[in-house]
């Protein structure tokens, strides 16, 4: 799922701390948020981005694409069916600590009315130059710019980390998709890569994985349709088996899912697997993927 600049974006609790800065940093990344929501907060405005009290009342009024949502975690389901229940297909669920059930039900609504889901738990996706949705820092030009490497990510910081690599060492971002550190997702691994390999401005991705869950491994598998490079680096690769390190996902509890298994499978598949995400543009350069220098670029405002 990418979210372009031409798209509108909504976001849900857009009236308390979080969803206000992250609103501002969102616009400054170019991102068109054309209103709000906010249950009884409802003809307020918020840096001029007049809000409602239900997505369907904002969607009367606004060309809708996608929905970012700032709401705890017991109020999650209900923000999130409001939205589908609209017509919003494109769903970013930046929240943790939503209940499996509360989940599910969602997955289940999203998949009966064609809405794509980003998450939960995840720290959103940039398209650098064009917009960010969620809580990555789309706006700073040491981390992400314009480019054609796409980058996949369960752990926000984590991608962030890989991101100013890849920025450091002249290379440019196609698009960042944090996929979240939750048990159950929206967007898998897979889906992801299914997006970045069909996506024309990408010409190799990089994958950051965790131990924990299955997708990786099955990831790999598609990896092996894939015509473009794929550059993986697997977090939490020493945890003891049976020990959450992080997010919810990330415990080792069968004889999958653990590091080692993870960058087997990812190298069978023909992935290149690094030890240090610092060793990132060796590995593209590897593929044959030399950089541009992007570091005397006009930061992007």
């Amino acid at each position: 799922m990418l979210v372009r600049k031409h798209e509108g974006v909504l976001v849900q609790g857009i009236t308390g701390k979080q969803g206000t800065f992250w609103s501002e940093r969102m616009v400054e990344s170019g991102t068109r948020i054309v209103a709000g929501a906010s249950p009884g907060k409802g003809g307020r405005n918020v840096n001029g981005i007049p809000v409602y009290d239900a997505v369907s009342d904002a969607v009367a009024q606004h060309e809708v694409a996608a929905s970012v949502l700032f709401v705890p975690p017991m109020g999650a389901r209900a923000a999130a069916l409001d939205a589908i229940h609209a017509g919003v297909r494109k769903l970013v669920i930046l929240t943790e600590h939503i209940p499996y059930q509360d989940v599910m039900r969602v997955l289940a609504e999203a998949a009966e009315h064609g809405t794509q889901v980003l998450g939960p738990n995840t720290a959103g996706l940039v398209l650098p130059g064009e917009t960010a949705v969620g809580i990555m820092p789309g706006f700073a030009a040491n981390i992400f710019q314009p480019g054609d490497i796409g980058v996949i990510s369960r752990s926000g910081s984590l991608g962030t980390l890989l991101a100013l690599n890849l920025v450091s060492a002249g290379y440019g971002q196609s698009a960042f998709i944090g996929i979240g550190g939750d048990p159950i997702l929206g967007t898998t691994t897979t889906d992801a890569l299914r997006t970045l390999q069909t996506d024309p401005r990408t010409r190799a991705v990089v994958l950051v994985g965790e131990i924990g869950g299955t997708m990786e491994e099955e990831a790999a598998e598609y990896i092996t349709t894939m015509t473009k490079p794929v550059v993986a680096f697997i977090a939490g690769r020493s945890a003891p088996p049976g020990r959450r390190m992080g997010h919810a996902g990330a415990i080792v509890t069968g004889s999958k899912g653990s590091g080692e298994s993870k960058a087997r499978a990812l190298a069978e598949a023909g992935a290149t697997v690094l030890d240090l995400p610092s060793q990132v543009s060796e590995a593209l350069i590897g593929h044959g993927i030399t950089a541009t220098d992007l570091r005397t670029t006009t930061p992007i405002t």
